[in-house]
């Protein structure tokens, strides 16, 4: 017989700001012996080294973590030139090293260069796989392996400050955007190799940074006020267009039952009597609303 689940049926989406030096995993394990929540899941993860933004989901939010998967993300990094690591960050060997012989408006004039789309090779040192094992584990084993340069587009580089050994630079991305590769093919770009020193997450999809709360200040509420800062699920959903029904189609729906309501084709959110959000959807080319991932009802709801 299958262990039960130990918490409460906590539904909802935290906003979290995790601090660097942990695995997002624990972070989330953190966050969710603090809610006492049953189920927990997150949105994508990010380095240990990373701080900032990371969307944790609960209960029936758990069903919808994918929708931020796709979203463009926002950070905040800051890029140390002349040293060049394994690993492309801060926690890597040196495995070169350079003077810096350029100015602030070289520097601008090479982050204009990085702009748009381009071909970004996986860095060894990622979670990314290969034959069933994560890049990192060869990498940490001595193999390197050929990796297939893949298309990431990069939406805006600004420079926010530069020092002359360090810049920081705002920049907004495309999933699967490595910023540690990025900062590495700036420094070759640029003669003297460079790593990430340090990346802060601003924005994902609508959410953004503003919204987040710390695990310190998650801790050092009150329980029965923790989950205060939760967003309802459709937090996730904000990008997708809106179906509202009438409580007949809405009971069909829960069903499981396809509807003709027309509409253009596409992935919707759905919603029911009280604007309560049932699922999501999609519209087939022929108009009909056929249900993809429904939120679990009480007894007398069905």
């Amino acid at each position: 017989m299958a262990r039960a689940r130990r918490g409460a049926a906590v539904d909802g989406v935290l906003l979290l700001d995790k601090p660097s030096g942990i695995t997002s995993n624990a972070a989330l394990q953190t966050a969710r012996r603090l809610l006492a929540a049953a189920k927990a899941g997150h949105t994508g993860t990010l380095d240990p080294l990373a701080s900032g933004l990371l969307a944790l989901t609960f209960g029936e939010a758990t069903k919808f973590s994918a929708d931020l998967l796709e979203a463009d993300k926002a950070y905040r990094a800051t890029v140390r030139f002349g040293v060049r690591t394994g690993t492309a960050d801060a926690e890597g060997e040196v495995i070169a090293t350079a003077p810096v012989a350029f100015d602030r408006a070289r520097l601008a004039m090479a982050l204009s260069e990085f702009t748009g789309t381009l071909a970004q090779v996986p860095p060894m040192h990622s979670a990314l796989k290969r034959d069933g094992r994560a890049l990192y584990e060869y990498a940490r084993a001595g193999i390197t392996v050929e990796r297939q340069a893949r298309p990431v587009t990069i939406h805006r580089l600004a420079l926010v400050d530069f020092d002359g050994a360090s810049a920081v630079v705002d920049l907004e991305c495309s999933k699967g955007t490595y910023v540690r590769a990025l900062a590495d093919d700036l420094g070759l770009r640029l003669g003297c190799g460079a790593h990430l020193a340090a990346l802060r997450r601003t924005r994902v999809g609508a959410l953004t940074l503003a919204q987040a709360v710390t695990l310190e200040a998650l801790a050092a509420a009150a329980p029965a006020q923790r989950r205060q800062w939760l967003l309802p699920a459709d937090t996730l959903l904000s990008a997708l267009p809106r179906v509202l029904l009438g409580e007949p189609q809405a009971r069909r729906f829960l069903h499981g039952n396809g509807l003709d309501l027309g509409g253009a084709a596409g992935r919707v959110r759905v919603y029911g009597p009280g604007d309560r959000l049932l699922g999501t959807a999609e519209i087939d080319q022929r108009g009909a609303l056929n249900p993809r991932r429904l939120i679990a009802t009480h007894p007398d709801e069905t």
